[in-house]
């Protein structure tokens, strides 16, 4: 085959530093601009952003030859400097891929993160989603 052909939806989630209420409201939009503007500038294409003070939940898709572990870090990255100098991210993140066929599901999700988290924290709604996936985790270390 002469070319390469891929549609890689990734569901990704991150949290700060120890699940701290750090990002302020006020800048949650201008961070999910400043998220689909580094996507963009690494070649990758933001779907849909939200989430709370204490974590982000991202739709992206990732092209063939782009890894999940370089978006990633281009994205904490930059974001935390962005944010400014007492902010960080927590060490890892949560990536789940997705089917195209939920992709509409998953973007109504992520935008409504702030209405999920009033009948859910991030610590359930995170091992939900392992559990959901399939994904094996040890209860004791799995959010740091």
């Amino acid at each position: 085959m002469a070319h390469t052909y891929a549609n890689n939806f990734i569901h990704c989630i991150f949290s700060t530093k120890d699940r701290r209420p750090l990002i302020p409201a006020t800048r949650m939009t201008a961070l999910y601009a400043y998220l689909g503007g580094i996507a963009h500038g690494e070649g990758f294409s933001l779907l849909a952003a939200g989430g709370t003070t204490n974590h982000v939940h991202l739709l992206f898709v990732l092209p063939a030859q782009q890894s999940l572990a370089h978006a990633v870090q281009k994205l904490k990255g930059s974001s935390s400097r962005w944010i400014g100098r007492q902010f960080s991210w927590q060490e890892g993140y949560g990536a789940f891929s997705v089917s195209p066929s939920q992709v509409t599901t998953v973007k109504k999700y992520i935008r409504n993160q702030e209405q999920h988290h009033r009948r859910q924290d991030f610590e359930k709604e995170f091992t939900d989603l392992l559990r959901h996936c399939g994904i094996a985790f040890d209860e004791r270390y799995v959010l740091g």
